[in-house]
């Protein structure tokens, strides 16, 4: 068989190198040294902060369109007096970079993802590098499913209760409350709103993997519905901004996501028996 050279793909060996006939043959990993390994492993890192850093400039090119997408749910309730301000000389500036470095790590993170599964790939047996693939494909997409739900629901939802909360002067008894957000705290509120659902709407996936790895079952799972429950609200309340509102908006999906996943890791199990 072809000997393993670090810094070239999977894909560039022999057949029978990436796809062994027999259930328990070595992987391919197993043939090679620690210094290989670690070759590898600065190979593969080097081309992922490589297409980090191209994006990161892309981004920072486009950083002020970018931003306006961001503020358009706020901009759409506001309607013509939609205002955003900042109170220091570099906020913007600043607020610029921390936009285009988020949009960097999303753009990227296909190409790291992808990086990952190069490097795992000769260590894995060839079922398991087939379980595997679809999981890598799913991360990126409940991700995705998160992030909308926080641009396109509760983004709208948050503005609105806060327009809501405005008051306006009517005579000399009272003063007027306007909602004047800063750049950056807008940043801030929508960056950690699309990171927190991102990452829990990653929970079918995590359960599916440790399922498949028989860590768990779909009937420890429901044994586990209560505080799974509570859990949902407890880091719902730590990772979300300090409302009620928020926090709702993210333990309720992360539960149903686990009620979800009960039912598709029960429905593998029958197949599977």
């Amino acid at each position: 068989m072809t000997a393993y050279e670090p810094g070239t793909s999977l894909s560039s060996h022999p057949k029978e190198d990436r796809y062994p006939s027999l259930p328990d043959e070595e992987p391919l990993w197993n043939r090679v040294s620690l210094v290989d390994h670690l070759t590898e492993l600065r190979y593969r890192l080097l081309i992922t902060l490589g297409g980090f850093i191209a994006a990161f400039i892309l981004c920072f090119l486009w950083a002020q369109p970018l931003y306006n997408v961001l503020i358009a749910p706020y901009a759409t309730h506001a309607g013509a007096e939609a205002q955003l301000i900042y109170t220091a000389p570099l906020e913007y500036f600043m607020t610029q970079i921390k936009v285009a470095f988020f949009a960097a790590c999303c753009l990227s993170f296909p190409l790291l993802a992808q990086q990952l599964y190069t490097f795992v790939a000769p260590g894995l047996y060839t079922q398991e590098r087939r379980a595997f693939l679809p999981y890598l494909i799913a991360t990126p997409v409940f991700f995705l499913s998160g992030a909308a739900t926080v641009y396109f629901f509760i983004m709208p939802l948050v503005i609105q209760f806060s327009l809501n909360q405005q008051q306006k002067a009517e005579g000399a008894s009272t003063v007027a409350i306007l909602l004047l957000p800063k750049v950056s705290e807008y940043l801030s509120l929508i960056m950690n709103l699309i990171l927190a659902f991102g990452f829990c709407f990653q929970l079918p996936v995590l359960l599916s993997l440790l399922a498949r790895a028989g860590f768990l079952t779909s009937t420890q799972l429901r044994a586990f519905r209560k505080y799974a429950l509570i859990l949902a609200f407890t880091v719902a309340a730590v990772i979300t901004p300090p409302d009620v509102l928020s926090q709702c908006a993210l333990a309720i999906p992360t539960y149903l996501l686990y009620e979800i996943s009960i039912f598709a890791i029960g429905l593998t199990e029958k197949r599977g028996s």
